[in-house]
């Protein structure tokens, strides 16, 4: 099960009612796992007021280097050291190691955890797999934006079901020896050897893909083929060729040309501040991507399997 947490919304300037980008996408499956995609100006206090806790984010991924995107780490990692966090944090973003230690040379603390930049690769047309577990993987691929910009997947791992009927067609019974099956992925039985592969249906994992700020390009329609969720920056209303952003019509486009199964519009313009705005907005990404929803802060999104 993934939960998404849009913590910041807003583009460029905050308002008062939307904070700078920064989404928290918390994964449940035989572990928690805390990941932040942006750290805008003001998360750290839009974490308290979500209830959720900045000390369990293990990762952040930064999509780029653009102030309204990254200057919440600077607060966030010291209210992290000064409630005496001792797990690693590690941090994602193209030219990683530049930014970071940068951003850990100001001001006079010394850190009690270990902080790890990790660099992301920021041209070419292929995606990359940046980080692993057990249970889920996160790719990114370049965008195309001002400066060096990436898109991000989050990947959760397929899974495969044991089918009783399956076992049924193979004269087999449910048994203690089915544990071993799902623990060793072989076991033996009735003097049969079985695979789990044998007797299992796959259940794909659960996608869910977060552009950044891009004016819309075919690396994110590739990143997000077949996507549970995309989150599109989607700044405009209408097209401004002088931004390096998407307007709501062309990140629906995006949506409609990836066969996302559902599309959130987020980073948008302060200038975009009434209900009746929003409602233009919906309606204009609707004509294109029916199943499109405008973000806003500490708005909560669940995906199941």
């Amino acid at each position: 099960m993934i939960d998404v947490t849009f913590l910041g919304t807003v583009s460029g300037i905050p308002s008062l009612e939307r904070n700078h980008p920064a989404i928290v996408l918390e994964y449940s499956s035989d572990e928690r796992h805390f990941l932040l995609f942006d750290c805008g100006e003001g998360t750290q206090k839009h974490l308290m007021r979500s209830g959720i806790s900045f000390m369990k984010l293990q990762k952040i991924f930064i999509s780029h280097w653009h102030a309204d995107h990254f200057s919440g780490l600077i607060p966030l990692i010291q209210t992290m050291n000064l409630e005496k966090r001792r797990e690693e944090l590690k941090i994602y973003g193209p030219e990683a190691e530049r930014f970071v230690s940068n951003i850990l040379d100001l001001g006079y603390f010394g850190l009690r955890f270990p902080v790890e930049a990790m660099n992301v690769p920021f041209s070419g047309d292929e995606p990359t797999k940046v980080d692993e577990t057990a249970e889920y993987e996160v790719w990114s691929i370049p965008v195309f934006h001002t400066v060096p910009s990436v898109a991000y997947l989050f990947k959760e791992k397929d899974r495969l079901n044991i089918n009783l009927e399956k076992i049924k067609e193979l004269g087999l019974k449910r048994g203690t020896w089915m544990k071993k099956l799902k623990t060793d992925g072989v076991a033996t039985v009735g003097g049969k050897k079985v695979k789990i592969e044998d007797v299992s249906d796959v259940k794909p994992g659960l996608r869910v893909v977060y552009s950044g700020d891009t004016k819309p390009c075919a690396n994110v329609v590739k990143l997000a083929k077949g996507a549970d969720l995309l989150i599109h920056d989607g700044t405009f209303l209408e097209e401004d060729e002088s931004k390096a952003h998407a307007d709501v019509r062309q990140a629906a486009k995006v949506a409609a040309d990836a066969g996302v199964k559902q599309l959130i519009l987020t980073h948008l313009s302060r200038r975009y501040s009434t209900k009746e705005d929003i409602r233009e907005i919906e309606t204009a990404a609707r004509k294109i991507f029916p199943n499109t929803k405008v973000a806003y802060d500490f708005m909560k999104v669940k995906l199941k399997n």
